[in-house]
C-alpha cells in the first residue's frame, strides 16, 4: 500500500475489466476492490485472479463479502490471490481471528448510525463507514458527528463522487475513502474519466 500519513488512502470498488485495473492504477488509487457477493459489480474468482496479476504490488487488492459462510471466503480469497478481505455482514470477532491468521488484511464494513462503530473492535485493519442504507450509493449527513478518531484507520463511503469528494474529506476528515457507484456510467459500469477524475479530487482534498 503507497498510503502514507499525510496523504488520503483511495479504494476504487467494483472493478470487472482490464480497462477498470490499469485506470485506477494509474490515477494512483491504494486499493482496488472485486466484488464476489451478488451485485451487478460481482466477478468470480478466476477473473479476480486474472485482474489481480496487473495490479502492482503496492496497490493493495480487495475481496467484498456480505454474508458469506467462512470457508467460501476462505476459498475465494485464496483462490483469486488478494490479499485483503472486506466484510459486511454479522460476522464475530472469532471470524476475523480466523482470516487474521490466513494473513489477509480485514476491513469491516458498518453502516454509520447512532452508535458510532470504532476501528479494531473486531480485530480488523481497518473501518469502512458507509451509509445508513449500507451500498445504496446515497451521500449521507457528514457533519452529524465525527465518525472515528482521527487516529484510526477507517474509508469514509456511501455516495462519494468526484464532485462531492473534497467537501466529504473537508467535513469528516477520514483515513481513506472508497468509491463504487459514483465513478460509473451506468450501473455495474465503470467510467475511467470518473476514476481518473475521483482520485485527483480526493488527492487535491
Amino acid at each position: 500500500m503507497s498510503n502514507s500519513s499525510d496523504s488520503l488512502f483511495v479504494k476504487i470498488c467494483g472493478l470487472k475489466t482490464e480497462q477498470d485495473i490499469d485506470t485506477a492504477v494509474e490515477a494512483g488509487a491504494d486499493a482496488i476492490g472485486f466484488v464476489f457477493s451478488a451485485s451487478p459489480r460481482r466477478v468470480d474468482a478466476a477473473t479476480a485472479a486474472r485482474l489481480c496479476r496487473r495490479v502492482p504490488e503496492h496497490v493493495l487488492t480487495v475481496g467484498v463479502f456480505r454474508a458469506e459462510p467462512l470457508d467460501d471466503v476462505r476459498s475465494l480469497a485464496t483462490e483469486a490471490g488478494i490479499r485483503a478481505v472486506q466484510l459486511h455482514g454479522p460476522e464475530d470477532r472469532g471470524y476475523y481471528d480466523d482470516l487474521a491468521a490466513g494473513g489477509w488484511t480485514l476491513i469491516r464494513a458498518a453502516a454509520f448510525g447512532e452508535t458510532v462503530p470504532r476501528c479494531g473492535e473486531l480485530g480488523e485493519d481497518m473501518l469502512l463507514l458507509d451509509a445508513p442504507v449500507p451500498g445504496s450509493g446515497t451521500a449521507w449527513d457528514w457533519s452529524r458527528k465525527a465518525p472515528a478518531g482521527p487516529a484510526e484507520k477507517w474509508l469514509l463511503a456511501g455516495g462519494l463522487t468526484p464532485d462531492n469528494v473534497r467537501d466529504a474529506v473537508a467535513a469528516t476528515h477520514p483515513w481513506g475513502v472508497d468509491v463504487s457507484s459514483g465513478v460509473e456510467s451506468s450501473r455495474g459500469v465503470k467510467d475511467p474519466a470518473l476514476i481518473s477524475a475521483f482520485v485527483k479530487a480526493a488527492r487535491m482534498a
